[in-house]
């Protein structure tokens, strides 16, 4: 009787306003002239999304890393303190003397077999050593001897508020490189 297609009232479960559909998937669209449903994100919205991530680990980097400048004191307190490694293992593998001289004034280092550079003007360079062995007024200089020994000395670079300390022991000739707290 009352069970007949058609005729069936609303199922106990729905409170009486009959039968829901829900579906939670995500929105389709539909192609022009087809009615296949396609799903996903355009070749225009993923590039856009890669160029916001690109945009903001370039500015993260610079904000985290200090920027070039800081790379730039770095690279150039690694190149120096590499330098004076090579000086030393020169004076080692001859058995003579070898000098590194450091002009503040003129931005200049000379190291062992004709080596020598120039540092960047962004930097100031400190040169703490021997009195006996600087070969003129404002120039300091290491010795490294045949046996490993050195005269000792600190060069210390700059850059507003970073520096680093290149330190050579006088007795061992060791050459470390570390962070340090510029010098005001």
């Amino acid at each position: 009787m009352g069970d007949e297609a058609g005729m069936r009232g609303p199922s106990p479960g729905a409170g009486g306003r009959g039968p829901v559909a829900a579906d939670w998937r995500a929105p389709t669209r539909r192609s022009a002239g087809c009615g296949v449903a396609q799903r996903g994100m355009s070749l225009l919205e993923i590039l856009l999304v890669m160029a916001l991530i690109a945009a903001t680990g370039l500015l993260a980097a610079g904000i985290l890393g200090g920027g070039t400048g800081r790379m730039e004191l770095r690279s150039t307190a690694r190149e120096l303190a590499a330098e004076l490694r090579f000086a030393r293992t020169r004076a080692i593998a001859t058995g003579t003397a070898q000098q590194f001289m450091v002009d503040p004034a003129a931005r200049t280092w000379q190291g062992a077999d004709g080596h020598g550079g120039q540092w960047p003007a962004s930097l100031e360079v400190r040169f703490t050593g021997a009195r006996e062995v600087q070969p003129a007024e404002g120039v300091g200089a290491v010795m490294f001897f045949g046996d490993g020994a050195s005269t000792g000395g600190r060069l210390q670079l700059r850059m507003r508020d970073a520096a680093w300390n290149i330190d050579v022991a006088w007795l061992t000739g060791e050459v470390s490189l570390r962070r340090a707290e510029p010098a005001r």
